[in-house]
């Protein structure tokens, strides 16, 4: 793949990642930011007990409009240029899959990898939940576990790929897919666990505003995946132009 076809991609996955970052945009808008805003409440209830009044720094709708549209759009944005540059190195690597299919796949590893993992190891949380003093340290471990599981992925692909001509491809894909389970598993058990869920926080609240969050990465993955597979398609095999087959008037 030359530099050209490549800068292309980029390009392509870029504006993909756009595509799908107003998809997500949505998404974060309609079921996120009502969940944030009775979480929001739940903290100034109990934060006025105690700490009574704070000046605040950016309004509440400054940061439920362009606030969040700005981290969406821009997350789109960078990971669909850096999902576009791992599209590059995947093309042709990973299997006989066409454009549009390995578009696909890479979105869902993608998923699966960058978010899922982590999410289920460290999951998504409202305002009022966390100690302010230990987000350094849990900032810091869910990037650890997301670093481990992309290059678990990495290493689980490699694994496949060189037990498939021993083995066969289907047997192959079972022992890689269940070696990433097992050692994701292995991280699950040694990683310490996070759990500053206040006392009163309900519930529901809480399952509903992860759900949201899930949501929204599921939708900017699979926008992308579908948005970058077409413009990848287009670029990498165009459609042959139609022959005419107007017949000549009066033959």
């Amino acid at each position: 793949m030359n530099s050209t076809t490549v800068r292309n991609l980029l390009v392509r996955g870029m504006l993909a990642g756009l595509g799908a970052g107003v998809l997500a945009l949505i998404v974060a808008y309609v079921l996120g930011e009502p969940n944030v805003n009775s979480a929001i409440g739940f903290e100034e209830a109990h934060a006025a007990h105690s700490h009574g009044d704070e000046a605040e720094l950016v309004s509440r709708g400054v940061q439920s409009t362009a606030g969040l549209a700005t981290g969406v759009l821009v997350y789109g944005i960078a990971f669909g240029g850096i999902a576009a540059l791992a599209y590059c190195f995947a093309l042709g690597r990973v299997g006989r899959f066409g454009p549009r299919a390995t578009a696909l796949l890479l979105s869902g590893c993608a998923l699966l990898t960058v978010y899922v993992v982590p999410f289920l190891k460290y999951p998504a949380n409202p305002p009022a939940v966390g100690d302010p003093d230990t987000i350094g340290k849990r900032t810091a471990l869910y990037f650890l576990m997301m670093l481990f599981s992309v290059l678990l992925a990495v290493a689980a692909t490699l694994l496949g790929k060189r037990l498939a001509p021993r083995i066969g491809a289907w047997y192959a894909t079972v022992a890689a897919v269940l070696g990433f389970a097992v050692v994701t598993g292995l991280a699950y058990a040694f990683l310490p666990a996070i759990s500053e869920v206040p006392e009163h926080f309900p519930a529901a609240l809480l399952w509903r505003f992860r759900l949201s969050a899930l949501g929204m990465q599921l939708t900017l993955w699979a926008g992308f995946g579908l948005l970058f597979g077409e413009l990848a398609q287009r670029l990498l095999r165009p459609e042959p132009a139609a022959s005419a087959r107007a017949v000549p008037a009066g033959s």
